[in-house]
């Protein structure tokens, strides 16, 4: 079956206004057809997971499949006050996987590594389709509809799909080395589904009981103090469930034959509304006397330093996490990417009281004649995580070979081969290790 959903239907009032400004302009809309632009990506995706410990089926999943991503972007009609239209166009196609493989055969969950959930099974296909409008004044463009943010307080994450947000967004860079943005956000549609639904955080999305809302505000600056030096200010708002603040700076310094990049992020959430007293808005984390849950309480604080020298990438890296609660990230259980240093293939080490430390090591093989051809490798082992019965360990080990091809008919085509092993001591949580295939491959269409 087809699964399809339009995105657009959902639109702000703003939407449907600024599409029907770009349709009364088309008649000197000569920037907004000669600066189009319109691509494919087709994303092969197979992942392959051993879940060694625990009772819960499934104890071995595996999917395979065929994602198709359209981007179209035009661009921007005449005149002080430009409009344009943007939309992006998904499929992903089942090539491998059954009732016995699927991540989520019992349909508890929302869906599976790469599938939505059919009948228990992964479904043979599904798709979307998301439309935004967007007004541009000077430097300063408004987009209303589907949105892919990547920023600090929220961040859309992909597998075979893209992750889309429902909203509007203002983003400003008319002050030089400054870029403002500020927008909210009502939905979101996952990387393997095609529904749109509320915005929910660890510990309160559960698929049955869980507790979603339709309402996240954030804002922000980035200031590009100087060439190597980046600062940056987020603000964060989940209706009812948190508040975030973000601090960041990184910075580039030439030490000897290599560059050295510093990397501090900090987040400090706080509960709001509901989840101050409503147990059933509550997070993860461990508060003492038997209770596993709380309003949110925690401070993220983070520092990753990169040198590079030649071929050699060399990092290391420390994270801590304090307060009562786990650290919190838009997570509607559905798959999402957070923006903290420990985010890996399978886990993200943000639990209460975790301590981590990460080392990586990344290696260009142009160095040694083959162009194209990358390795990384990344290390994390945590420690002081808070359970009911004592402080717990967790580490992960992630590996990653690619190849793009430089040249000739196949250019720009990529094989990405990823290797991950997570064991944890962590009540309810599983060792797993996992496999993955990327084959990625974009066509520019005009």
């Amino acid at each position: 079956m087809v699964l399809l959903n339009r995105a657009a239907n959902r639109a702000p009032t703003l939407l449907a206004g600024l599409c029907g400004l770009v349709i009364a302009q088309q008649s000197n809309a000569e920037g907004f057809i000669e600066d189009s632009t319109a691509s494919i990506l087709a994303r092969n995706f197979f992942s392959n997971a051993d879940n060694r410990s625990g009772a819960a089926d499934p104890n071995y999943t595996q999917e395979w499949g065929q994602g198709f991503i359209l981007n179209f972007k035009s661009g921007y009609t005449p005149g002080t006050v430009g409009f344009g239209v943007d939309a992006i166009g998904m499929l992903g196609i089942k090539l491998d996987s059954g009732k016995g493989r699927h991540y989520n055969p019992s349909g508890t969950a929302y869906n599976g590594n790469i599938f939505p959930t059919d009948d228990g099974r992964a479904a043979d296909e599904f798709a979307s389709l998301g439309a935004t409008a967007k007004m541009r004044v000077a430097k300063t463009e408004i987009r209303a509809g589907a949105l892919v943010p990547m920023l600090p307080v929220v961040m859309s994450t992909d597998r075979m799909l893209q992750q889309t947000f429902n909203g509007e967004q203002i983003q400003s860079k008319d002050l030089r080395n400054f870029t403002f943005t500020a927008g909210q956000l009502d939905s979101v549609k996952g990387r393997g589904s095609t529904n749109q639904m509320g915005m929910s955080i660890p510990g309160a999305n559960s698929r049955l009981t869980g507790k979603f809302v339709h309402k996240f505000q954030y804002a922000g600056v980035d200031w590009k103090a100087n060439p190597n030096l980046l600062l940056q200010y987020y603000y964060g708002n989940l209706e009812n469930f948190y508040t975030q603040h973000f601090l960041g700076l990184v910075h580039n310094w030439k030490v000897g034959p290599g560059t050295l990049r510093s990397d501090l992020r900090y987040f400090n959430n706080s509960a709001d509304g509901k989840d101050n007293n409503d147990p059933d808005y509550y997070t993860a984390g461990y508060y003492g006397d038997g209770v596993t849950k709380g309003k949110v309480d925690s401070q993220l604080s983070s520092a990753l330093f990169t040198y590079q020298v030649g071929p050699h990438t060399l990092a290391a890296g420390y994270q801590q996490v304090t307060g009562d609660s786990d650290a919190v990230w838009l997570n509607q259980g559905d798959g999402s990417t957070a923006y903290f240093m420990t985010e890996s293939m399978i886990g993200k080490f943000q639990r209460a009281g975790e301590r981590t430390w990460q080392v990586r090591y990344g290696y260009d093989f142009a160095a040694m004649g083959v162009p194209g051809l990358t390795f990384l490798g990344m290390y994390e082992s945590g420690s002081g995580i808070h359970t009911a019965t004592g402080d717990k360990r967790e580490w992960e080990r992630n590996l990653t070979l690619a190849y793009t091809v430089q040249s000739g008919p196949a250019k720009d085509l990529s094989v990405a081969l990823r290797h991950a092993s997570l064991r944890t001591e962590f009540p309810g949580a599983r060792d797993q290790d996992e496999h993955r295939v990327i084959v990625t491959y974009p066509i520019n269409l005009f």
